[in-house]
């Protein structure tokens, strides 16, 4: 899943990125409140961490922006205040849950859970694609065979693809959507990826195929 963070501190921005990046997110960092909008209003992303003081425009400013376009991803605000009506403002604008600073890594990334959760059904937690099954939970690529636990990338490429059955993926949606807008990446690293799920794929004797089509993409192709 892809995160956006926008939080002005960046020690803790940086610390951020690397425990959710150890949790299996891709996250992409700002600091003010004005990137953060741009980057929501243009990027792909699956939820956001804003931090309600920033510079530019506030954390709240930009959830009410967000909500007033139609746009209901979830949000968790952070805070380095504790009173309740910067707490009560932000849950009334559309907010998914606040987390005060300083606080337990352990916690944030439960909230973060449970706010993910408001978006995927309890029967969703699990993806078929033929022979096989992704525990989103878990990370597991599982077949009659036996089962794999995927690295993050490896998991959010395999996502798409059983997400979207006989569907075309093109290098720059993968690109975009795992690796982020600022990534020093080349594209020729979802090459890379495909084929590290493709030797998965052969060891789980699975009967489904990623098929490239040359110069468009990559799609998951089920064997019925």
């Amino acid at each position: 899943m892809r995160l956006l963070l926008a939080e002005d501190e960046k020690s803790l921005s940086r610390a951020l990125v690397t425990i959710l990046g150890k949790s299996h997110y891709t996250v992409d960092a700002v600091y003010d409140g004005e990137e953060a909008l741009e980057y929501l209003e243009t990027g792909n992303y699956d939820g956001a961490i804003l931090d309600i003081m920033m510079p530019k425009m506030d954390g709240l400013t930009v959830l009410k922006h967000l909500r007033q376009r139609g746009n209901l991803m979830p949000v968790l605000l952070l805070t380095a205040k504790s009173e309740i009506d910067d707490k009560v403002e932000g849950l009334d604008l559309g907010a998914n849950d606040y987390l005060t600073k300083p606080f337990a890594t352990k916690e944030l990334l439960a909230r973060i859970r449970a706010m993910m959760r408001t978006q995927t059904s309890q029967s969703d937690s699990i993806l078929r694609a033929g022979d096989l099954s992704l525990n989103r939970a878990t990370f597991e690529l599982s077949s009659g065979s036996g089962s794999f636990r995927l690295a993050n990338k490896e998991f959010q490429m395999m996502e798409m693809l059983m997400c979207n059955p006989g569907h075309l993926i093109s290098k720059e949606r993968f690109m975009e959507k795992i690796w982020g807008f600022d990534s020093d990446a080349e594209i020729s690293v979802v090459w890379v990826y495909i084929s590290y799920l493709r030797k998965k794929l052969s060891a789980l004797q699975s009967k489904t195929e990623i098929k490239a089509a040359r110069n468009l993409g990559y799609s998951l192709e089920v064997d019925l």
